[in-house]
């Protein structure tokens, strides 16, 4: 436990969280919708720092992250906590607490012991996933800076929900996002997620300006985000908003959590939200959780040659020169293109 960065006091006690989008107001004894940060005494304290829920080795695919560092291994942690409220969240059992004054569990693993395991697993990179990193941010922003000093990447895997001043404060360390879209209304962020769909625009707007590459996910749900004017606003958004050079992840649901209910996603849904997103002009657009026929190969924007082979989370191929393709010389967009990989 420590003192929380990014809070103010308010009159009786009261504290104002401010390091996500809701900006919380909690009262003494409380904690925030995230229910890992406490107000104490007047005071707000981050309850899980450096207790880490996860820590595993894994592909930088897995994230997804398809234009960074294309077939390293990335060291990636997490703590208990989220600051949404997802029906189909696939790690629920460590994102949601069962209650507002839930024991917050995890092992010790401080900041230093995280980047000398990735050192020594010979990682390139430190990620900051399985969870929301937002609700960690204390312990994420200590371990990215440490990782920067022995020339570790940092990316986070993300709701999009961190504020405005938290975000600037740590972009000098953050090298690439995630960031998942998960709908295109704001009927579906309020009923599905529990949030809402300006503040996540306004954010992926801000990792643009801040120069962070990103990359975004949609996770395509029958029956709720899968209608064209959804995905094809996605599409558009990001093509206009960010650039038509970011990579649009478009992923196939599984029932789970409280969505059991829902059938998984037809490969079809898939393939409309890409030609949805081609229409738009996007130049990089991958289907994942299905055997989609080599649809999460990267392909050179100019000729159309293959330039990452992808089976599952793993790179098969890498045909980059110099981070350019060999064929027509046009460079592939993203950070340390030549570092990871195979050849």
């Amino acid at each position: 436990m420590r003192e929380a960065m990014f809070w103010s006091p308010l009159e009786g006690g009261q504290v104002r969280c401010e390091l996500c989008r809701f900006h919380c107001v909690i009262g003494v004894g409380h904690r925030g919708r995230c229910r890992v940060r406490e107000n104490r005494d007047g005071v707000l304290y981050s309850l899980n720092d450096g207790l880490a829920i996860a820590a595993h080795i894994d592909p930088i695919e897995k994230k997804p992250l398809f234009h960074v560092l294309p077939g390293s291994r990335s060291y990636s942690i997490a703590t208990v906590g989220c600051n949404f409220r997802c029906r189909h969240c696939q790690n629920a059992s460590i994102s949601q607490l069962e209650s507002a004054h839930a024991a917050v569990r995890g092992d010790s693993l401080p900041p230093k012991q995280v980047v000398g395991l990735a050192l020594s697993a010979a990682c390139q990179s430190i990620s900051y996933t399985y969870t929301e990193p937002t609700v960690f941010y204390e312990y994420m922003y200590e371990t990215a800076r440490l990782a920067r000093q022995e020339g570790l990447l940092n990316v986070m895997v993300s709701n999009g929900y961190m504020a405005e001043e938290p975000l600037r404060h740590l972009a000098p360390y953050l090298d690439g996002a995630n960031i998942d879209l998960k709908g295109f209304s704001e009927s579906f962020y309020r009923e599905v997620c529990g949030a809402q769909l300006a503040p996540v625009l306004d954010s992926l707007k801000l990792f643009k300006e801040l120069g962070i590459w990103l990359e975004v996910t949609t996770l395509v749900i029958p029956g709720y985000n899968d209608d064209e004017e959804q995905l094809g606003g996605i599409a558009r958004f990001i093509a206009e908003q960010l650039d038509v050079e970011t990579p649009w992840h478009v992923t196939a649901f599984y029932p789970t959590y409280r969505l059991t209910n829902v059938p998984p996603t037809p490969v079809e849904s898939l393939v409309r939200a890409r030609n949805l997103g081609e229409k738009a002009g996007l130049n990089y657009i991958y289907l994942g959780n299905v055997a989609s026929g080599r649809g999460e190969d990267t392909r050179c924007r100019q000729c159309g040659k293959t330039l990452i082979e992808r089976h599952g989370f793993q790179v098969a191929r890498n045909r980059l020169y110099h981070g350019t393709c060999p064929g027509c010389g046009t460079p592939l967009s993203g950070v340390r293109l030549d570092d990871g990989g195979i050849n």
